[in-house]
């Protein structure tokens, strides 16, 4: 059998997990760069009955699909995958399996880039190295207010850690009820409050047609000129355009941002050279524990898919 795993950007794939126990009965390949390019991807996957993806890294979409009648099984790290369509493989008798997820990783990032934006961490770090001193003036979080877009685990872990640095939390969502704001420590608001009131809103939705642009030009327009927006959770949930409209024109005091429209981000993008943004490249799951279970899990499910079948021979 052969596998494909895909992006591979930190070269780790065979390091993270013992993947000995695939030996005799498949040949691996590791990809290491990303492919935008349909028609090249699908010369590239031709060969391979199991592809192993990351994330979104990659979209699985159904003309990519169809146009590889080898593939018989997809591995997609994390439970869910916006960018894989699952009713494509049903047709097509793809078969899908996933893996675990460690959830701790997106939420404390979510905290980093918050500190890091508001005490401008990254500029005075690279002063310091520069020969600067003292260019900037922070922001205290005490006694602030934050908004949650999305209330389900991840936004009631940045609830916690809000609570921890003495911050009002104020949440919305179309389905957030004031039991469950409350148990989560923070008080159920309407949308436009949210967004008028809050001196952080930060975004923990998944992605859906529902939700796709649910930030855009009323809510940017509505948020205070002091205010910073951080989006963790998928870069279409805003408004990528009107965003930019409004970090450039000062109209909101910044953004970090680790998601995007399109990843990897690309070396012409606006995101990269504002100087009230702060960019990562969709590092909230990027961590060792994280790897080293997307692997693992990875290797199981392949072992699984190959016992399935009793016609594949095995040493």
């Amino acid at each position: 059998m052969q596998i494909a795993v895909l992006d591979d950007y930190q070269q780790i794939a065979l390091k993270m997990a013992d993947w000995s126990a695939l030996t005799g009965r498949a040949d691996i390949t590791i990809f290491n760069d990303h492919i935008s390019d349909q028609h090249v991807l699908i010369e590239r996957l031709l060969p391979f009955e199991i592809v192993c993806i990351m994330r979104e890294r990659t979209p699985m979409n159904r003309q990519l699909l169809s146009a590889l009648p080898n593939l018989k099984l997809i591995v997609s790290t994390g439970q869910h995958n916006a960018s894989l369509d699952l009713k494509a493989c049903e047709t097509l008798g793809i078969e899908v399996a996933t893996t675990g997820y460690v959830e701790s990783g997106a939420p404390e990032l979510t905290w980093a880039l918050l500190m890091a934006m508001v005490r401008h961490i990254p500029s005075e770090a690279q002063n310091v190295k520069t020969g600067g001193w003292q260019t900037g003036i922070g922001v205290d979080l005490k006694g602030k207010t934050i908004g949650i877009v999305g209330l389900g685990r991840i936004g009631t872990k940045i609830a916690q850690y809000a609570k921890a640095f003495e911050m009002k939390v104020i949440a919305w969502s179309e389905n957030l009820t004031e039991e469950k704001a409350h148990r989560a420590g923070a008080e159920l608001v309407n949308k436009e409050r949210l967004f008028k009131e809050a001196d952080f809103v930060t975004i923990h939705l998944v992605l859906s047609d529902r939700s796709r642009g649910i930030i855009g030009t009323g809510e940017l327009a509505r948020m205070k000129p002091s205010a910073y927006l951080i989006n963790t959770s998928r870069g279409p949930l805003v408004d990528e355009a009107e965003l930019i409209e409004a970090l450039t024109y000062k109209k909101i005091a910044g953004a970090a941002i680790d998601v995007y429209d399109t990843e990897p981000l690309p070396a012409d993008h606006a995101f990269r050279t504002l100087d009230n943004v702060l960019a990562t490249p969709h590092i909230g799951y990027v961590t060792e524990e994280t790897y080293k279970l997307f692997y693992t899990d990875s290797i199981k499910a392949i072992e699984k898919w190959l016992d399935s079948r009793p016609f594949i021979n095995r040493i």
